[in-house]
């Protein structure tokens, strides 16, 4: 299996304190790749799998996830998750924004979002 990058989801009050998070992060050199009003993502210009993504919600999940994961393969992730008894959150599902994603509870009560991006 691979994993292509790990982020934090951190989940914020509201549009004024996503966006005086984006300008702190800023600071630390991170500069805004997508911005879909509720889910902001900054990314690192130099080392573009190095990422933060601030949510004022999550629209298509029942709450926001506490970090993302991308792997290659989705689907086969969501088989062996799914097998291991594992506490799916949210089942596996494609997104108009071209993710395939799910959730998943970890045994410490986080929350993982993982997902693929469509290939086109």
């Amino acid at each position: 299996m691979t994993i292509r990058r790990i982020m934090p989801d951190i989940q914020v009050e509201d549009e004024e304190q996503l966006h005086s998070s984006r300008d702190f992060y800023g600071l630390l050199g991170f500069e805004e790749v997508m911005d879909m009003g509720w889910v902001t993502t900054l990314a690192s210009p130099s080392n573009p799998t190095a990422q933060i993504s601030l949510f004022t919600e999550e629209r298509t999940a029942p709450l926001v996830p506490d970090l993302s994961v991308e792997v290659e393969d989705v689907d086969a992730v969501y088989a062996r998750v799914t097998a291991s008894g594992a506490e799916i959150v949210r089942e596996l599902k494609d997104e108009e924004w071209g993710v395939r994603r799910f959730f998943v509870r970890d045994p410490t009560g986080r929350v993982v979002n993982v997902l693929t991006h469509h290939r086109n």
